[in-house]
């Protein structure tokens, strides 16, 4: 797990976690480099799942089954760098939704940008809007869920962009604290809003190409000023 997925799923739990709360559930569990099973909560019912055994899990899952718990069943879900190699995650975030009680909270980080990474295989990225066609997806199967929160990530050490969202099922309101108010993103929904806050056209990585050719330019210039 890079480092702003670990950051950012803390700030989930730390921001989010209720008193009466008793069990998650974390699809994609597998703990490669770190799992937000680190970062939960005391005394919270940790249920790692993924498609394959390994550190974290659980229980194994099969692709394009239904998830093996009643409905109305965990207080969160949390997927961290699950749903960009999810062939059809659109069903599996009904999926989550169908599993997480009323009131009860489900968290999003799926790669913006980064590496191409096969686990099995790699296909999707995440950008701005997508949580609200999820919300969408979700009312026309006749769910009510609302998104909270959502956001595209800067990176910090790593290469990775995260998109991070937010949903609620059920009727959501507006919070005091806010992911998104403690780290550095962009293109920023959050609850009831009609425009995103922070709004940028360009990624990361534009900024940083665009950056370095200009100092480039710069250093050209000042060597041809002190060769004259």
């Amino acid at each position: 797990m890079h480092d702003t997925a670990m950051k950012i799923g803390k700030l989930f739990f730390d921001l989010y976690h209720a008193p009466d709360w008793k069990v998650a559930i974390d699809c994609g569990a597998v703990d490669i480099n770190g799992s937000l099973r680190s970062v939960s909560p005391e005394g919270l019912f940790y249920i790692g799942v993924d498609i394959e055994h390994g550190t974290s899990v659980d229980i194994k899952v099969r692709i394009d089954e239904p998830l093996p718990f009643r409905d109305n069943f965990a207080d969160c879900v949390v997927s961290s760098s699950q749903m960009e190699h999810d062939d059809f995650f659109w069903m599996t975030f009904l999926e989550y939704v169908r599993i997480v009680k009323p009131g009860g909270f489900i968290y999003i980080n799926a790669p913006s940008n980064g590496y191409y990474h096969r686990y099995p295989n790699d296909n999707w990225r995440f950008y701005p809007d997508c949580g609200h066609v999820l919300v969408r997806w979700a009312k026309k199967n006749g769910y009510a869920v609302e998104l909270v929160e959502s956001f595209c990530g800067d990176r910090i050490g790593d290469a990775w962009n995260d998109y991070v969202a937010v949903f609620i099922k059920g009727e959501g309101a507006p919070r005091d604290r806010y992911i998104a108010d403690e780290i550095p993103c962009r293109n920023v929904w959050k609850f009831g809003a009609s425009e995103p806050e922070k709004v940028s056209p360009t990624v990361q990585d534009m900024d940083i190409i665009a950056s370095a050719l200009s100092e480039k330019a710069a250093h050209s210039s000042e060597a041809v000023e002190a060769s004259e």
